[in-house]
């Protein structure tokens, strides 16, 4: 089976590894950023495909995508998918 997503997710995730950013400059980038613990209480993780999360948001069962970084580990730019 093909993943035809492979490759761009493999340069997206050299782009976000090279240079990791702290949590404030991420939050300057992307606006909320949630470490591994917060991710958990406000998501559910469904999906997981580097250097993305597919999550429900409990609050509203809203779906979206997130990307994450590996180290430090924080999860960013929530993007809600069309219902």
């Amino acid at each position: 089976m093909t993943d035809v997503t492979e490759t761009a997710r493999r340069q997206r995730l050299k782009e976000i590894n090279l240079a990791p950013g702290s949590r404030e400059a991420l939050e300057a980038t992307y606006g909320k950023v949630w470490s591994t613990s917060e991710l958990t209480d406000e998501f559910e993780v469904v999906g997981f495909l580097a250097p993305f999360v597919v999550a429900i948001r409990r609050s509203d069962g809203q779906k979206g995508s997130l990307e994450f970084q590996a180290n430090p580990r924080f999860y960013f730019n929530f993007a809600p998918h069309e219902k």
